[in-house]
């Protein structure tokens, strides 16, 4: 059972870590103060979490076993369930950890590794979603040249490039975070451990730092973003002109609920990382907005692209009765 009258509250933890010249734990502050909801946040990132594992653990299970799914866009989609499960390893059990003891440090160490994950990965999904972006532009708008354009030779390229490039992105700017001095304060005001909070831990010169992260979010947000637009934009115009209006119907479903996750997906992160600044107002936006595309997307996206699709669901019940049989 969770006693929530033996936690420490974040005034308390500041007063007995908050003293130390050189930094070497960080205190999470959460996402509330009140201590009445803590049990309410346990089990909402609780539940959250484990659903948004089976999802995807499901995925890679389904495309991995079925040979009719062995294509492009099971492969995209492969990728990206593994891409959201370490994802969304990173931050929950942490942040449960925390809440379930009340003990609510991470070591510099930690703090450091789970900032550069967060953002690697977070880059890697953007530029994921932007190839299946194209990917569904390509078998929608351009059918007849699809087998052409994305070969098997192509769509694993595209996927090897996004992970490197999200890794290259983030490198660069997190391996001069590291090499900074951190003197504190060592309280972090969010959930787990963000980037301009981070940076205010540091007791030096962060201009450059901040010049470089600009540079990558704008990049990797807007860059993206472009090309996801620019793809559904041409998408919807063929929608448009099929005659079948069943099919119309069933083609605008489809993707209404993709471009609705990826309005709040990116809608979110730009509020977060772009808009904001490092005012105090800043943070607190920051600390609402994250678990849009830190819990909201996350449990959505397993669902949204590929639980409802025919052909896994036809091959989630056949590996089901297979092993019932």
């Amino acid at each position: 059972m969770l006693n929530t009258s033996d936690w420490l509250s974040p005034a308390e933890i500041r007063g007995t870590m908050g003293n130390s010249t050189t930094v070497t734990e960080c205190v999470l502050l959460g996402l509330s103060d009140a201590c009445e909801l803590q049990m309410l946040i346990f089990l909402g990132f609780l539940l959250t979490h484990l659903l948004t594992l089976l999802g995807n653990l499901l995925i890679v299970i389904i495309t991995l076993m079925d040979r009719c799914l062995h294509t492009a866009m099971y492969y995209f989609l492969h990728n990206f369930a593994i891409l959201e499960i370490w994802f969304t390893s990173l931050i929950f059990p942490k942040m449960v950890t925390n809440i379930l003891t009340g003990y609510t440090t991470i070591s510099l160490a930690g703090c450091l590794l789970q900032f550069f994950f967060h953002f690697f990965l977070g880059t890697t999904e953007f530029l994921l979603l932007a190839v299946m972006s194209f990917n569904r532009y390509v078998a929608i708008c351009n059918l007849l040249r699809y087998a052409t354009i994305i070969s098997k030779r192509a769509y694993v390229h595209l996927v090897l490039c996004s992970w490197k490039a999200g890794f290259l992105l983030i490198i660069f700017p997190s391996s001069i975070t590291f090499q900074q001095p951190f003197c504190g304060p060592n309280t972090v005001n969010h959930f787990f451990c963000d980037s301009f909070l981070l940076l205010e831990l540091v007791c030096a010169d962060t201009s450059l730092i901040e010049l470089l992260g600009f540079i990558v979010a704008n990049f990797s947000l807007l860059g993206t973003l472009s090309v996801t637009a620019t793809c559904y934009g041409h998408i919807l115009h063929t929608i448009l002109h099929i005659p079948s209006a069943k099919e119309q119907q069933k083609a605008f479903s489809t993707c209404s609920s993709h471009i609705i996750v990826l309005s709040l997906f990116y809608g979110s992160c730009i509020l977060m990382y772009i808009q904001s600044g490092k005012c105090s107002q800043g943070e607190d936006r920051r600390k609402v907005v994250a678990p849009l595309n830190t819990v909201v997307t996350l449990m959505v996206n397993p669902f949204i692209y590929t639980l409802r699709n025919k052909q896994v669901k036809q091959g989630f019940l056949e590996k089901v009765s297979k092993l019932l049989s």
